[in-house]
Parts: structure tokens; sequence; C-alpha cells
């Protein structure tokens, strides 16, 4: 067994997409049209048949509650993992991102949590 699919949900698919790709580095793999909105998924450009992200409408009314909740706590709805943290949170704030928590080490773990625009935090985190 192994994670096929997860998601994110958003507030806008098209900002969504335009961060998750142009601030984050993620490739478009699939966009089907479903009404108002897509199923539309990013990948890792690493590994593009890997885990896929979908980047799912939050309109269901039990969304935006959860979502706030989570904010509110400093939650992440997602974890990415890079190479280097320090080096990621320099380059995506060069870039303008929201950082909610900066570069922390905890023991072998580095984290840091950002803000990915569409109503949730994100974490990118490395372990030596």
């Amino acid at each position: 067994m192994r994670i096929h699919l997860t998601s994110v949900f958003v507030d806008d698919q098209d900002k969504a997409l335009r961060f998750y790709t142009d601030v984050l580095g993620f490739m478009k793999k699939t966009e089907v049209p479903l009404g108002a909105d897509r199923w539309l998924t990013v990948v890792s450009p690493e590994d593009p048949d890997g885990t896929e992200l979908l980047l799912e409408p939050d309109g269901h009314p039990a969304v935006k509650p959860y979502k706030t909740a989570l904010v509110k706590d400093g939650i992440p709805a997602a974890s990415f993992a890079v190479d280097d943290v320090r080096a990621e949170f320099d380059r995506l704030r060069g870039l303008g991102v929201r950082f909610t928590q900066e570069p922390v080490e905890s023991g072998p773990v580095t984290t840091a949590v950002l803000d990915d625009t569409c109503g949730n935090l994100i974490q990118i985190l490395h372990s030596e």
C-alpha cells in the first residue's frame, strides 16, 4: 500500500495553482473540469509519477470552520519535505511568502510553517 493522492482545501483553485507551481515549485499533473470547479492536482517535478496533491475547493460547509480552526491553532494542513529548510525559507521569503514559524530545530528535524495564501498553513521540513 502507498499514498497515491492527498489534498488541501483551497479557497480559489486558480490562485492555489499559481502559488503551488510558481512559488512552491510543484508542477500541474491533472486538470479535469467538474462544473464550476476542477479536479486539479500538482506533483513534485522530482517525482512526476509520485503522490499527487489535489487542490480541492473548500465549498463544503464543514471545511471553512475546520480550516479556520487549524490556522487559529497554528496547525499545518500538510507537510512537504525539502533538502534544506533554511535555504527554502530564504528563497520563499524572497518571493514574498509569509511564514508563521521561522525555521526551528527539534533534534534531527528542522521545520518552518508558511501561509499558502489559500487558507492553509503548510509545514516544510527536513531531517538530518
